[in-house]
């Protein structure tokens, strides 16, 4: 299902950022981490933070860091960081990981996210991570 007014992506690829991004079908973004390195982090930032602007709809989002081993203390702190943009209130984000540190990591974002933010629940299933996405929202509370 597309949406007719799809919002830009402006996702610049940048050969040294280890993630990928693409517009989902209904909108929102599916973003695919390899790393997160510091220039990887820098180029995120920018990017998820351009995203927030004027956010103004319900947004699906999904991450898959399955192919990520650790998360930083400063990718927390981004993340959290980036949760806490009044803008998130719009966003149900769906985190797809592999491992147990990184789920670690991600559920500690999620506690720090304040009450209110972005909607985010953690998956080791790409599709359990979609059908949850796909749940009207007022089954999400």
């Amino acid at each position: 299902m597309k949406q007719a007014n799809q919002k830009p992506l402006h996702f610049t690829p940048d050969p040294k950022a280890g993630y990928t991004v693409t517009r989902r079908s209904d909108g929102g973004m599916h973003l695919t981490f390899m790393d997160v390195n510091e220039h990887t982090l820098a180029h995120w930032r920018d990017f998820a933070a351009e995203h927030l602007l004027g956010s103004d709809r319900l947004t699906r989002n999904l991450y898959d860091l399955r192919k990520v081993e650790r998360i930083s203390d400063r990718a927390i702190q981004i993340a959290v960081e980036l949760n806490s943009d009044p803008s998130t209130r719009n966003i149900r984000l769906a985190v797809v990981v592999a491992g147990d540190e990184v789920r670690q990591a991600v559920q500690k974002i999620a506690d720090l996210t304040p009450v209110g933010g972005v909607r985010m629940a953690i998956f080791d299933d790409i599709v359990e991570a979609e059908a949850w996405l796909n749940r009207p929202i007022e089954q999400m509370v």
